[in-house]
């Protein structure tokens, strides 16, 4: 699937995504590229896609909700432990997440189970151009985007993100 690059209405459906979580009582955490965005509190580069981590126990909701929103469900065939959806130029990939017996947290896939940073999931939320949205922790971020990846391109966005991430993190 070819990258579309529309910042704009991007945003304005991280907007109404926030406003409609809110609404239901949903938990949700933007990370990628838009948290790195949300946290930065300005655009730093293009963004192909809205990643948002909910609770996997409220994915029943969540469909239909965003079905009764406009967003339309276009799983894709290699998906494991997310989904996505589009709307209005927009895409929306879920990550979904479990709790394990000793408390982490992780995305349940295939073979196992993705781990998520300590401390990722909480209270943090951060504001872009009047847009509000709950975020992944700052360190959790960073560490994330700190991670090698296989793909050049996913590489050199990392790379990109871990920069203005660095610049937030140490402070003026």
């Amino acid at each position: 699937m070819c990258a579309h690059y529309d910042n704009e209405s991007q945003l304005t459906a991280l907007g109404r995504l926030h406003e409609l979580f809110q609404r239901q009582g949903i938990d949700y955490w933007v990370f990628g590229g838009w948290a790195v965005d949300l946290h930065a509190g300005r655009l730093t580069r293009p963004h192909a896609d809205i990643d948002v981590a909910v609770w996997m126990n409220d994915f029943d909701r969540i469909d239909e909700m965003l079905g009764h929103a406009g967003w339309r469900h276009t799983p894709q065939a290699d998906e494991d432990g997310y989904t996505q959806y589009v709307h209005d130029g927009a895409r929306l990939d879920l990550a979904f997440l479990a709790r394990d017996n000793d408390g982490g947290v992780y995305t349940p896939i295939e073979n196992g189970r993705g781990d998520w940073p300590l401390g990722a999931f909480g209270d943090d939320v951060a504001t872009l151009l009047g847009v509000c949205a709950h975020v992944v922790s700052l360190p959790a971020l960073l560490s994330d985007k700190l991670e090698v990846r296989t793909d050049p391109s996913t590489r050199a966005k990392d790379r990109l993100d871990v920069a203005v991430l660095v610049r937030i993190h140490q402070g003026p």
